[in-house]
Formats: structure tokens, C-alpha cells, sequence
């Protein structure tokens, strides 16, 4: 029952983080929009496939960060900073365009995934800060290998099931992904919960 609910706690913070609009979810409610669904669906796939091993070495690096005795003697410190630092990130406007809905692609959804999912690497640090907030507040043990996987598994699975939803959605969704402001700040805004919570039980722990 643990695998499940390891996993379930990877599926549901990598739907989350998945949702604001970015490169690889713009991609897909372009092509999505523009009926390509099978090729959208490629492409979700490969973004799902890259998930994993960005996911595993963030966790993997949080193992490293954690074997130091200076972090263990202030994980919960560490974490909450951490979490407050990934939260603000979040929530600070970003320069970059997220109309993108002029960008064009082209038959090879799969590759395309494949290109664009390795070209943006924030799932390692956003996954080595969770784990290690995860684990300083007690919620998660990846002290298996079994356990690790399937953590690593549902956030494959979550970034998935997100994309899935704007390919079958584009249409409802693709207004709220251009102009809806809250759409974007959900994430930020629970990673900065997580951040105070860590905060409020490190001053009064």
C-alpha cells in the first residue's frame, strides 16, 4: 500500500507543477488545437518519458545533499528555504512568451517531445527541493528501491495525465492557458504554503 501511495504523492505534485503554461503544455494544446491529436498524444508521451530519469536524478541528488552531516543537523531548515525559494520562483512573472501559439511542429511529435522535454531540465531541482521537503516533514520514505520508483513513476505519470487533459481540452483550455493568471500562480502559491508550513513547524518544533 506504500508504492501507492509514493506514488500517488509523485502523480498528483507533478500534475500540479505541470499545469502553468510553459514550452512543452503550449506545444500541446497547439497541436491539439490544430487536430493533431495523435501526434499531440506522441508528444506527450516522450515529455512523460524524459519526467522519469530528470525526476530520478533529482531525487538522486537529494540523497547526495542529504548524506552531508551540516544538512542533516538542519534538514528542516534547508527544507523550508527550499520550498519558499521554489515557491517565489513560481510566482515571479517570467519574460518568456506563453502564447506561443504561433510556433509550428511538424509530424515528428515524438522526437519533438523528446527535444524540448530535454532542452528544459527545471523537473531536477524542483524535484531534489520537493523530496527534500517530503522527507524533512516525514510525509514520504523512498528508503527502497521499489519505493523510489514508484514516486518516480507517478510524476511520469502526472505530467502525463495533465497533458492528456489539455489535448481533449484544448478547446475550453486554451483561453485560460493565454490569459487566465491564476492558472499560472497554483503551483507557486502551494509550494509557498509548503514553505510556511515548514517555517511555522520549524519555530515551533
Amino acid at each position: 500500500m506504500y508504492h501507492i501511495y509514493v506514488f500517488l504523492v509523485g502523480f498528483v505534485f507533478s500534475f500540479i507543477g505541470s499545469i502553468p503554461p510553459g514550452t512543452l503544455n503550449v506545444s500541446i494544446l497547439q497541436l491539439a488545437l490544430e487536430k493533431k491529436v495523435a501526434i499531440a498524444t506522441r508528444f506527450a508521451f516522450a515529455v512523460a518519458i524524459i519526467e522519469y530519469p530528470y525526476a530520478w536524478i533529482g531525487v538522486q541528488f537529494q540523497y547526495w545533499l542529504t548524506t552531508s552531516p551540516v544538512v542533516l543537523e538542519n534538514f528542516q531548515i534547508i527544507a523550508a528555504v527550499v520550498m519558499t525559494a521554489l515557491g517565489i520562483f513560481n510566482l515571479w512573472p517570467s519574460k518568456e512568451s506563453t502564447s506561443g501559439f504561433a510556433k509550428k511542429f511538424n509530424d515528428s511529435g515524438f522526437r519533438r517531445g523528446l527535444l524540448l522535454s530535454l532542452l528544459n531540465p527545471m523537473a531536477i531541482p524542483y524535484w531534489m527541493g520537493f523530496t527534500a521537503y517530503l522527507k524533512a516533514q516525514g510525509w514520504i520514505n523512498l528508503g527502497t528501491v521499489g519505493l523510489l520508483h514508484s514516486y518516480v513513476f507517478g510524476t511520469s505519470i502526472g505530467v502525463l495525465v495533465l497533458l492528456w487533459v489539455l489535448i481533449h481540452y484544448a478547446k475550453r483550455l486554451a483561453p485560460y492557458a493565454q490569459g487566465s493568471r491564476w492558472l499560472k500562480i497554483i503551483p507557486g502559491l502551494v509550494l509557498l504554503s509548503l514553505g510556511i508550513y515548514a517555517w511555522i513547524k520549524y519555530f515551533l518544533g
